[in-house]
């Protein structure tokens, strides 16, 4: 067992990387431009607002679970949106108040009651650390700038995460291990979940299904190129091929106005160079009422970040 010297130079040390992740989150909140709320991310099912708005609840939780109130005490005050009129001023004081507050309680080294129980002050801040430097690089990525991370903190998390990986896969904390590129960034970044090259490719792919997902015929649109292709499942031995934005246009447009309670879920997709690959689901109602559903492949063809080719193959 160490010493209380040696407890509380960990607590010291732990306590300034923490400072760091949170200024390298700061940083990041603070240079999104009014036009950039709505983008996608790397976590796909959130756009840029969405995923400042979970780390700002993550940041308004950590003044009450360090002043040693529980989840049932604080209750449902800290859900839904917590940005408001002024996001980038709601994520950066949020940020503010939980370094405020981890500088003010960390060195009594106590315990915090999180959703799976108690756990100790130190613990529950390195994850915290994780999830400011790793949701920092999202949102740095998705915005377009610098995604380079400290090494530093690159290394500390990466020795972290070597004893919690397991746990965060198996409880659905993180997607699938990625492939990873090469250098200690990358394989974090890919030890949670995360592609190191992601870029225009992605985010374009990524908010062409989350178009789909919503049916909303003009982003669909706005996200495929003037001479995009598209290619159905048909009874002719290729499928039927639909040529020009405009034809490509009249097919989606029939689909979500003449079929009953459309609806595209996406089941798994990943990116390779140029290419994206969706594996998804359409269900619909018929005119009796009844339902049916179709799952089907998609693979997609990207160039500037705008899909100019969509090939579609289904099950059956």
């Amino acid at each position: 067992m160490g010493t209380v010297t040696e407890t509380a130079q960990a607590g010291s040390d732990l306590g300034r990387s923490y400072r760091r992740s949170i200024q390298w989150w700061s940083q990041q909140v603070g240079a999104v431009t009014d036009d950039q709320w709505d983008l996608p991310t790397p976590c796909s099912d959130w756009t840029v607002r969405d995923l400042v708005n979970h780390v700002t609840g993550e940041d308004l939780w950590t003044s009450p679970l360090m002043h040693g109130r529980t989840i049932a005490e604080v209750g449902s005050r800290l859900d839904g949106d917590l940005l408001g009129e002024d996001p980038r001023g709601a994520a950066t004081s949020a940020a503010a108040e939980a370094l405020a507050t981890v500088d003010e309680t960390l060195p009594s080294h106590g315990t915090v009651q999180l959703s799976y129980g108690e756990e100790s002050m130190d613990e529950y801040v390195r994850q915290l650390l994780a999830d400011h430097l790793v949701h920092g690089w999202d949102l740095a990525v998705a915005t377009a700038r610098d995604r380079r991370l400290d090494p530093g903190l690159v290394a500390e998390v990466g020795v972290w995460f070597d004893g919690m990986e397991e746990a965060y896969r198996s409880g659905g904390a993180v997607g699938a291990r990625m492939p990873s590129g090469g250098g200690a960034q990358a394989d974090l970044l890919a030890r949670f979940g995360r592609d190191a090259t992601w870029g225009p490719t992605h985010a374009g792919f990524t908010a062409f299904v989350a178009a789909f997902g919503r049916g909303d015929v003009g982003a669909i649109m706005r996200l495929m190129t003037d001479d995009c292709v598209f290619e159905a499942t048909g009874p002719a031995p290729d499928g039927l091929r639909h040529e020009g934005a405009a034809d490509v246009r009249s097919v989606w447009e029939s689909l979500f106005t003449e079929t009953g309670s459309p609806a595209f879920t996406a089941e798994e997709s990943f990116v390779a160079g140029d290419r994206g690959v969706l594996r998804w689901r359409f269900d619909w109602v018929a005119p009796d009422g009844s339902p049916g559903h179709v799952r089907g492949v998609d693979v997609v063809r990207l160039r500037d970040g705008r899909v100019c080719e969509k090939l579609s193959y289904v099950k059956g």
